[in-house]
């Protein structure tokens, strides 16, 4: 086993030829990983991400080998998962109005290029899902919009469609089975690429609390901050501390981590109906 890569919250390594993903228990908020872990967030995303993999097979073939195939120090927070040449394209779908999207939206009135009616609040359902892509190959290393013809220029119509087409099929999957659990999905991230045969797949991480946004849909009043079954109440501790969003990144209190760690379950709990056993397994 060769360790290949560590990113902000997840390591890869490579393992007879397959890509073994681990997701550790580290948090990471604007693009820099904050110095406390959070206990269990490394299996609950794993777990929550290999349920909804499993849940989509029928929508887009995945990257996922094996959930149980993997080293013993690793279980229950690795999955094994064929290598891809990814997409350079983070493929966002959104179903409400918030974030940087509710940004772009009072600057120009549209996200991504989309036009959106006038008028829209806070957390605003949508008329409908849209697709607002991203890139993080910019001169920032951030997330930059991009449009769709943005899009097809990069990588192509045909590509581009179909990228578009099942982000939006995932998603809208996923936020009706989620509705059914009192969970609104507002948005998620998904990544695609394509595997040795030249299958587009559907790989990274799927509808975690990582990647998407929950909210309590009996909790849920447009026009203001929704609470959050996801990273973004921690995004919002980080922002009452006066950091200024530079590395290295401000610890987290003892009672912030234990919040989004029982967010994080709840949630994981809600959705797959299952009981999660803190340590990183389910009943």
């Amino acid at each position: 086993m060769k360790h290949i890569h560590a990113g902000k919250v997840r390591d890869l390594y490579e393992i007879d030829g397959d890509i073994l993903l681990v997701a550790s228990d580290r948090v990471s908020v604007y693009d820099v990983s904050l110095p406390t872990p959070i206990p269990d967030k490394g299996a609950l995303l794993n777990q929550l991400s290999a349920w909804w993999f499993e849940k989509m097979a029928d929508v887009v073939p995945n990257h996922v080998v094996s959930t149980t195939d993997v080293p013993a120090e690793f279980a229950g927070r690795a999955m094994r998962c064929k290598p891809l040449k990814m997409i350079q394209v983070e493929c966002i779908a959104r179903g409400y109005l918030t974030g940087l999207g509710m940004r772009e939206y009072r600057r120009d009135g549209k996200v991504s290029g989309v036009e959106l009616p006038a008028g829209l609040v806070e957390a605003d359902k949508l008329p409908e899902p849209i697709f607002t892509p991203t890139t993080k190959i910019s001169d920032t290393g951030h997330d930059e919009f991009m449009t769709f013809a943005d899009v097809v220029n990069e990588i192509g119509q045909e590509t581009a469609d179909r990228i578009r087409d099942l982000t939006l099929e995932v998603y809208t999957k996923g936020a009706e089975h989620a509705a059914k659990n009192g969970i609104i999905i507002a948005d998620t991230k998904l990544e695609f690429g394509f595997d040795a045969d030249g299958v587009l797949t559907l790989g990274d991480e799927v509808l975690t609390s990582d990647s998407s946004r929950f909210w309590p849909a009996d909790e849920y009043e447009p026009g203001r901050t929704q609470h959050a079954f996801d990273k973004q109440f921690v995004r919002d501790w980080s922002t009452t501390t006066g950091w200024d969003k530079t590395p290295p990144g401000p610890a987290i209190p003892d009672e912030i981590v234990e919040a989004t760690r029982k967010r994080y379950t709840e949630v994981y709990e809600r959705i797959t109906g299952k009981t999660w056993v803190p340590g990183g397994g389910h009943a």
